[in-house]
């Protein structure tokens, strides 16, 4: 971004984080249900640890492909928050978890969204990345609105961050 190298850190970014295992069995119809739906992660950063069964997708183009799991490596999410704070420099991308006849598969997720005194604060667009040249594309929102938009709705109807799209 350009920024210090811990700048993030100093507004709080990595702060927050909360854990998330998912635990899918091997599934005898595959084809008839889905593990997670297309969304993107709603916070700043994930981290993603996953067993050697495969099943997460990333959408590029228009198109599905496979994220094979790497012995010991971690998968790393741009979230909504952090393209919305680097005005889209860095974009979420969208996922999906597949079923699978074999199995389990097993992922752990950390997820980092800022910490609790920032529920309250404007959040937006970090303001030493906007210029004459690269206007907003967010408009400020508080934390605590953001969040109750996404645990209110599902996955799969209108994203959150489309709500403070300037």
């Amino acid at each position: 971004l350009g920024l210090q190298p811990d700048h993030l850190n100093s507004i709080g970014c990595s702060k927050g984080c909360s854990i998330v295992t998912h635990y899918y069995p091997p599934c005898p119809q595959p084809e008839l249900t889905l593990g997670v739906r297309k969304h993107a992660d709603a916070g700043i950063l994930t981290v993603l640890l996953q067993n050697h069964m495969s099943g997460l997708q990333v959408l590029h183009d228009s198109q599905w492909f496979d994220v094979h799991p790497t012995r010991g490596g971690l998968v790393i999410n741009v979230g909504d928050l952090l393209q919305v704070l680097s005005n889209n420099k860095f974009k979420s991308v969208k996922h999906r978890a597949i079923s699978s006849h074999v199995g389990p598969r097993i992922s752990v997720a950390c997820f980092f969204s800022g910490h609790a005194s920032l529920l309250d604060k404007p959040f937006g667009p970090i303001k030493k990345l906007i210029s004459e040249a690269n206007a907003p594309r967010y408009e400020e929102f508080l934390l605590k609105e953001y969040f109750a938009k996404f645990f209110a709705s599902s996955l799969d109807t209108k994203p959150p961050i489309d709500y403070y799209k300037l």
